[in-house]
């Protein structure tokens, strides 16, 4: 497709369907725009092309087209990480659309009569110097557990190790080719006679596991102790413990050459034939020669596909593409079933209906119950088996006092970040490090954070230092009833004690006390008379802008420690919040034994900003990974229903009655 497009100028080309599937599909017509392809309706000149999807059972039609017209055809298919629910499931998840195209000029890649574009690439030695890439691309599929679909239950558990796993298709699949149920019970056939005295595992098709299409092998055609696998299990787990796999012509068959197996094939897909698989029907000799794992992957995600970033709505790399799919997953995952939520102040719950209903939606809870699954954290005392919410720690433009809605919440299902008495799945994430390429991408995100100025809030306000040419401390003051406070603080609790222990351990130096943005708005508890113990109090500055002009920061739980680490400045804590006890702070408080891992700063910021929150785009709705959260709170969106503008106002007129915030 690129040479196709660079052959015709970059100029954008004239592509007749004749399929409504390109009609009714929305976000396919914007991927193919973007691609430089203009679709059309009528009939096609020499000059034109024709799509046609796949081998669809409608293809017939363009292929006629173009027969009669001279035009040329262009085939369209999903490419290999399409999204989370099947398209054909009645979800408003799976009308999204595909995160990403094959938009093939060559062949089709399931059709081995001619070469395809993925082959081309392999073939042309297009993918020279992208191993590295695809090795780490390979490692991140694989520890995000994501593959073409992605509505697998992580909490399901796969088979004793030691079984053939026998992938089964859909009935009338178009990438069988016209291969029918014959094959597969051949190839199930095969499975038990090469390795006798072992367990089969049947695995059905997503599809079929959903009940939107037949399979061709059923629970009749399984001897006794042979198991059809028909729950939404993990493709990567069942790879993992199996001993042999069987495939005609499935994705996941392709899945297990990058798992490591050499798969028997009992068809001709694209990634047959290059010394990766055991073909039982092998392709002419000479067509294809051996290749690597990496290449083959190189062609099939980082080259061949057309990816697509719905939140910004631009073409993108397949990393992009990765990021966007796990954010959606992650979020689905834990919200396919629904929840009954606790705990939740009124004017929160439409964001948290927005935020965790992906599934089956959210109600509302007025008591609490064993059926409660979700609960405001410090409201989740009565309700101990619910998962936790909570802001995080790029929430906003505006404080949550304010009643400014969240672009990003944690829902942790061991505990929360800021109670060090158990542990919490922050603390979980830290201590096992980040995935394949985790590091790299947290470092891009320290240096957008730094360059942007993007913190928690993102308050306005400028910051003038006093001249002195002592070591300058920063304060930050507290809420002092928070649970921070309640639950992480060590000796000093309240602002005044926290500023008497800088003082007495920094006799020579300059303190800056910083008063908390809620407290300073008249919203919460924690005005004190910070003179003469410290030197300055900065009255209406962004926390952020002292940053630059201080040695240190001392504080007892404080977020803007970790603000500090993200930016350099070092950092003693007198309690234990979640971003001491890992090596990166001077820690003075009660932190747990249980933080023994010693990461590095780009590993605790992969745990804090990348794998623990959920962000939501306040532009497209969609869950989103925080690299487009940047963006919007760089941009200045942020969610803000006007009725809540009106409730804040009032919020702030009658700031001491606690009733009107508290509702």
């Amino acid at each position: 497709m690129i040479d196709d497009l660079e052959a015709a100028g970059g100029k954008t080309r004239r592509l007749f369907a004749f399929n409504a599937g390109f009609w009714r599909g929305a976000r396919l017509r914007r991927i193919l725009a973007l691609a430089g392809w203009d679709l059309r309706l009528g009939l096609p000149g020499r000059g034109d092309r024709v799509a046609i999807w796949g081998a669809s059972p409608t293809a017939w039609r363009g292929r006629a087209v173009a027969g009669r017209t001279g035009a040329g055809l262009v085939t369209v298919e999903d490419a290999f990480l399409r999204s989370v629910l099947p398209g054909r499931a009645r979800s408003h998840v799976a009308r999204r659309g595909p995160i990403g195209l094959l938009i093939d000029p060559m062949g089709l890649h399931f059709d081995p009569a001619r070469p395809s574009l993925i082959e081309s690439l392999i073939v042309q030695g297009r993918t020279a110097g992208l191993e590295p890439r695809a090795c780490e691309a390979i490692a991140r599929l694989r520890s995000a557990d994501l593959s073409k679909y992605n509505a697998h239950r992580p909490e399901l558990s796969a088979p004793d190790p030691g079984y053939v796993l026998v992938i089964d298709q859909t009935s009338g699949d178009a990438s069988l080719m016209g291969v029918g149920r014959d094959r597969f019970l051949a190839m199930l056939d095969a499975a038990r006679r090469e390795h006798p005295g072992r367990p089969v595992v049947v695995r059905s098709h997503p599809e079929t596991i959903h009940g939107l299409r037949l399979g061709h092998l059923v629970r009749a055609d399984l001897r006794p102790g042979e198991m059809l696998c028909d729950q939404e299990i993990s493709p990567w787990r069942l790879l993992e413990n199996a001993h042999a796999v069987y495939a005609v012509s499935s994705q996941l068959g392709y899945e297990a050459v990058l798992a490591g197996h050499k798969p028997r094939l009992f068809g001709q897909p694209f990634y047959a034939g290059w010394g990766l698989t055991q073909d039982e029907y092998p392709l002419s000799p000479g067509r294809r020669s051996p290749s690597t794992v990496e290449t083959l992957f190189a062609a099939s995600h980082l080259l061949a596909p057309v990816w697509y970033d719905p939140c910004r709505d631009r073409l993108c790399d397949f990393e992009t593409a990765l990021d966007q799919i796990e954010a959606e997953a992650r979020a689905f995952r834990q919200d396919r079933d629904g929840h009954l939520a606790y705990g939740m102040r009124l004017w929160k719950r439409p964001a948290i209906a927005r935020g965790f209903g992906d599934g089956a939606g959210v109600r509302f809870a007025a008591k609490p119950s064993g059926d409660v699954t979700l609960a405001w954290a410090g409201k989740a005392a009565p309700v101990p088996g619910a998962i936790r919410v909570e802001d995080g720690f790029l929430r906003s433009r505006g404080l949550g006092a304010a009643l400014t809605p969240p672009l990003s919440l944690v829902a942790d299902d061991l505990g929360i970040y800021y109670d060090p008495a158990r542990e919490s799945r922050l603390e979980r994430l830290i201590a096992s490090g980040p995935p394949a390429g985790g590091n790299a991408r947290a470092g891009r995100l320290i240096a957008a954070i730094r360059a942007t100025g993007l913190s928690k809030y993102n308050l306005s306000g400028g910051y003038h230092p006093a001249p002195t040419e002592r070591r300058r401390i920063l304060v930050p003051g507290q809420v002092e009833d928070d649970a921070s406070i309640r639950l992480g603080a060590g000796k000093e609790r309240t602002n005044l004690d926290l500023l008497a222990r800088v003082r007495q351990e920094n006799p020579d130096a300059h303190l800056i006390f910083k008063p908390h943005p809620d407290v300073e708005a008249g919203l919460r508890p924690g005005a004190v008379v910070a003179m003469p113990l410290a030197d300055e109090v900065a009255v209406a500055a962004d926390p952020i802008a002292l940053l630059p002009h201080v040695d240190e920061v001392w504080t007892i739980t404080s977020t803007l420690g970790f603000e500090a680490l993200l930016r350099g400045v070092p950092v003693t804590t007198l309690g234990a919040p979640f971003y001491p006890g890992w090596g990166l702070t001077h820690d003075l408080g009660p932190i747990p034994a249980r933080r023994v891992a010693r990461p590095d700063l780009a590993a605790l910021v992969h745990a804090c900003l990348i794998a623990y929150p959920r962000y939501r785009d306040p532009v497209t709705g969609l869950p989103c990974p925080v690299e487009v959260a940047v963006d919007r709170l760089r941009a200045g969106i942020s969610p803000r229903p006007p009725a809540l503008r009106l409730l804040a106002k009032l919020q702030g007129a009658f700031a001491g009655q606690a009733w009107i915030w508290r509702r």
